[in-house]
């Protein structure tokens, strides 16, 4: 690496590549964290535990599991390795919870002459209080420690309901669970959504959820590979194929749909497998603007006559003091949309940004934007502080591409 940095040539980490943006793309060198794997250390008492930044999210239920610890939150897919995850600031679902980077309690970044520095709230914490998002233009992070819970079981309640009558009571349900999010198909009037109460590993969950049994892992598999999955392969397919259909194929879709109570442990619960191809664009908006868009973004559906097979996925997140999270400073409401990878999404994409901006919305650091370094300053009220500890730890931004030379002002 230091030869590479002595020769003039810019160095880009890559993970699991999850990213719908370049931002992890290098024209010159490339390292890959794959064999960087692992627990290091595990504090008990505290509930810290420190990774190797390349551990996948997906090894991190088993590596954990002999210490009776779990992460404390997920998103819906854990291909990513754990420093793609902190770097674009990775959230779940849960206004309790922040993503990712609120639970980041130490790192070990590497800079472009090898050494590393070892960053935490009481080691250089300026930089630590900077560097929990970074998108790795900072240096590499070899080691993350995070903050991590005992172990826990969700108890899901996956529900067909109206759209019109959640969407007047969103806000106040998702406060009133631990994790809450919704899809909904454009062209119907009801939504799937999502309950997650958390429940100790070994007890009986509250009230009426205390007969919810562990669902059959063969039922499981069924419906999320061959029913989730299968299924919604084949309906984007035709509707790619006749657009025309894709209001009906969607409402089909959405009929088919049956309500669904069962436990699970927590990361079997909050991850489901993606198999089908699509971009995405998700924009982070203050919680309270999160159902106006939301209207905006149908509105602007029908009026346009597009059609649209994906469904909008909608998703919750605590207010964070993490400089780029996208929930800094503020509780947020997700709004994702997608497209079937064999469709244009450009204008699509560019008339949600557009409704999710004018709310003040904030991109996803690894889903399709358009912003940069204007757009961003005006978002982030510490991007300036960020951007001068970029120039302070890699005055030649060195850890940089073209991509991440757009989001932070121009390399030099």
């Amino acid at each position: 690496m230091t030869a590479a940095a002595g020769a003039g040539h810019r160095i880009r980490a890559v993970g699991a590549g999850h990213s719908f943006t370049p931002v992890a793309a290098g024209d010159d060198v490339m390292i890959n964290l794959d064999a960087l794997t692992g627990i290091v250390a595990v504090d008990e008492a505290s509930g810290r535990v420190r990774f190797r930044a390349g551990t996948r999210l997906r090894d991190i239920p088993a590596l954990l599991a002999p210490y009776g610890l779990a992460l404390e939150n997920q998103g819906d897919v854990n291909p990513q390795s754990l420093a793609g995850a902190i770097s674009t600031s990775t959230h779940g679902t849960g206004l309790g919870f922040t993503g990712f980077a609120g639970t980041v309690t130490g790192l070990s970044l590497m800079s472009p002459d090898g050494t590393v520095q070892e960053l935490s709230a009481d080691e250089d914490a300026e930089t630590f209080d900077l560097a929990r998002v970074s998108l790795g233009v900072l240096g590499i992070l070899t080691e993350i420690e995070i903050r991590c819970v005992p172990a826990f079981d969700l108890i899901a309640e996956e529900v067909v309901t109206d759209l019109d009558d959640l969407l007047d009571g969103l806000v106040p349900r998702m406060r009133n669970a631990d994790h809450f999010e919704f899809y909904w198909f454009p062209h119907t009037d009801s939504a799937l959504t999502k309950t997650n109460t958390r429940v100790p590993a070994g007890q009986a969950g509250p009230g009426r959820l205390a007969e919810a049994g562990v669902r059959n892992r063969l039922l499981t598999v069924l419906d999320k590979e061959i029913v989730e999955n299968g299924a919604l392969l084949a309906a984007v397919e035709l509707g790619a194929r006749v657009p025309g259909l894709i209001p009906k194929i969607n409402r089909i879709a959405q009929a088919a749909v049956s309500d669904r109570t069962y436990r699970a442990p927590g990361h079997d619960v909050f991850v489901t497998p993606r198999r089908v191809r699509f971009n995405e664009m998700e924009y982070a908006l203050p919680l309270d603007a999160g159902v106006t868009a939301i209207r905006e973004i149908q509105q602007a559906i029908e009026s346009r006559g597009w059609r649209i097979s994906f469904p909008l996925e909608v998703r919750a997140a605590a207010a964070d003091d993490v400089a780029l999270s996208t929930a800094t400073g503020r509780e947020t409401m997700y709004i994702a949309v997608h497209r079937f990878h064999k469709e244009d999404c450009e204008e699509y994409f560019r008339v949600v940004e557009l409704i999710c901006r004018a709310h003040g919305g904030r991109p996803h650091w690894g889903k399709i934007h358009s912003l940069g370094a204007e757009e961003l300053r005006a978002a982030y009220p510490r991007f300036d502080d960020f951007c001068a500890l970029r120039a302070r730890l890699d005055p030649d931004a060195v850890f940089g591409n073209r991509f991440t030379d757009a989001l932070f002002g121009v390399r030099g």
